[in-house]
């Protein structure tokens, strides 16, 4: 009897484990993606005519936080870096920065032209398809992981993500790695909200 209520546990504790995260998470994803396969590169988008040759500073393009979440002084959470892995951010060389820095000129430009059309709606936001259509003329579809809602937009333009706002009053983009395990329906680049 024992060992029958043992072998139970074991299998209900297996089954509860391997379900974390498969749940999918709410969100107003215009375009969301299947997984990729980690061997395959994703496809290309925003991408910029010619090479970029200046590398931006490594202070303009934030990523995950290599102290474990500890601040100055180490007196952070004994396991606040394992504890938030879920979070954390693919590292970016000074080239891909340079792309990326690249990628996010063209993109703000196209966003940019959405802003001087007018036409926010509540709270000042533009409806998601006119996001997404700025996005496409930039070849950023679906493939890339582009997420749009309540004036929040991310895509990887398959060497780094790019994301932002863009509102009737705000235009704001950001170059970072791709998340360890992003939010769920989301595409790559946008921050899990949950946990485990």
């Amino acid at each position: 009897m024992f060992i029958e209520r043992s072998v139970t546990a074991v299998a209900l504790l297996v089954v509860t484990m391997t379900a974390c995260g498969t749940q999918q998470g709410g969100g107003q994803a215009a375009q969301s993606t299947s997984p990729r396969p980690s061997s395959s590169p994703r496809p290309k988008c925003a991408q910029p005519a010619e090479v970029p040759t200046g590398l931006p500073s490594p202070s303009a393009s934030p990523t995950g936080r290599a102290d474990g979440g500890q601040g100055q002084n180490g007196d952070g959470a004994p396991h606040y870096a394992e504890n938030h892995a879920y979070r954390m951010q693919a590292s970016m060389t000074p080239e891909k920065r340079a792309w990326g820095a690249a990628s996010a000129k063209l993109i703000r430009a196209e966003l940019e032209k959405v802003r001087k059309e007018g036409g926010a709606g509540e709270y000042g936001r533009f409806g998601d398809e006119r996001i997404a259509a700025a996005l496409a003329r930039l070849g950023c579809g679906e493939e890339h992981g582009v997420y749009i809602g309540n004036g929040y937009y991310s895509v990887h333009t398959g060497v780094v993500c790019v994301s932002g706002r863009v509102t009737k009053d705000e235009l704001t983009t950001e170059v970072h790695g791709a998340y360890a395990e992003p939010q769920p329906g989301t595409g790559p680049c946008v921050e899990n909200r949950g946990g485990h």
